[in-house]
């Protein structure tokens, strides 16, 4: 049994639940742990570095996805379990998550999703399923990835940046509809501010240059690790693969090879191409995503254009130039460091313009600081 959560309820301090959090419902831990069996391990549909997501079925039939987070495992647990609820209750879009409730019981923090049928992108991409995604479907993803970060970057009441944007943080419903899950990590951006300096918390290989390296947060970052995403939905794998020959493990770089040779179909997912592609439509695509992966924040569009170049409603007139990536051959058998990185990547640009000021600090709004790579699979 689950009712609205009050102003004051069992699911957190009164402070928890400012806004719109009382829309929400609290879910008692014993309907939670009946509803899971227990939280079993044949209902676990993936683990993180935060907690296991379980299967779970009400009495009534309806089916949920659980987020356990482990508190033992992280000191932010607590922090990345406020933070998860005020942020996807003050925002809603058809491509978002949807959060039904919350369940705070002693040192148990859950988070209750609507459970989506084809679960997580990544099951699908790195050959965990047989499902294979035509085009159209693929585009569909692509398209909806994009305009559910369109929301949150312009369109919503608040500017918020998602800062882990994955295939694993990416929702299939049952026709294949995505929604962009887990804002564990997401931070609402200050209107006037260019970019927060922040500590680095997402996934390496989705990660901006300037982020990773810089801690130079905007929602710049959300658009390069889409661009990363992109190339993985047409070419299906993952970004880094270093069971492939050297030129072609990191997916970015691969890419822009082949952009430099004209040969980007042979990025394309030979079963994508043996059933049926026009190319001009790939090529599109991935002239956008390349747009995405430009090594300076500034020189990314914003999400509303690349929405708009996606639909064809805008022409593509700018050239991209070569992202940002790692040179492996600099230093041969030497191990790549942070010192590494940092020297391969290109420093900012300088900008005369008025609209980039002193960068802010930022502050997450669960008051705590998040700095794990890891994150607990989408739900």
């Amino acid at each position: 049994m689950f009712f609205a959560c009050p102003e004051k309820s069992p699911c957190g301090t009164t402070n928890m639940f400012s806004g719109n959090l009382h829309t929400i419902s609290y879910f008692d831990f014993e309907t939670l742990k009946k509803a899971t069996k227990n939280f079993h391990h044949s209902f676990l549909l993936g683990r993180g570095g935060f907690g296991p997501v379980f299967l779970g079925k009400l009495e009534d039939g309806k089916l949920i996805a659980v987020k356990q987070l482990s508190l033992e495992k992280s000191q932010q647990g607590e922090s990345e379990f406020l933070s998860e609820v005020r942020m996807i209750t003050s925002i809603q879009h058809k491509n978002l998550v949807r959060l039904l409730g919350c369940c705070s019981d002693g040192a148990q923090r859950l988070l209750v999703y609507e459970y989506m049928k084809n679960r997580s992108l990544d099951l699908i991409l790195y050959g965990k399923s047989a499902i294979f995604l035509n085009w159209n479907t693929r585009f569909q993803i692509i398209l909806g990835v994009a305009r559910g970060l369109q929301y949150l970057h312009e369109d919503s009441h608040f500017r918020i940046v998602h800062r882990d944007i994955k295939a694993s943080n990416i929702l299939l419903d049952d026709k294949f509809q995505p929604r962009i899950g887990d804002f564990g990590l997401a931070r609402f951006f200050p209107e006037d501010q260019a970019y927060l300096s922040t500590t680095f918390a997402g996934t390496l290989g989705y990660t901006a240059p300037e982020y990773a390296i810089r801690g130079e947060l905007s929602e710049k970052a959300d658009i390069y690790s889409f661009g990363v995403l992109v190339l993985e939905i047409i070419s299906f794998r993952k970004n880094t693969d270093l069971t492939l020959p050297s030129e072609k493990q990191y997916l970015p770089e691969y890419a822009w090879k082949l952009y430099e040779k004209s040969k980007l179909m042979d990025l394309v997912d030979p079963q994508l191409r043996k059933d049926g592609v026009v190319e001009r439509d790939i090529l599109q695509v991935v002239h956008v995503t390349l747009l995405c992966l430009q090594p300076h924040a500034n020189l990314r569009p914003p999400m509303s254009e690349i929405v708009a170049k996606l639909t064809c409603k805008v022409e593509l007139n700018e050239t991209p130039i070569r992202p940002a990536f790692l040179d492996r051959k600099r230093r041969n058998n030497e191990p790549i460091s942070w010192e590494t990185i940092s020297e391969v990547f290109p420093s900012p640009q300088r900008s005369d313009s008025t609209s980039f000021p002193k960068p802010a600090i930022a502050t997450p709004i669960d008051g705590g600081d998040p700095t794990t790579l890891a994150k607990p699979p989408a739900t």
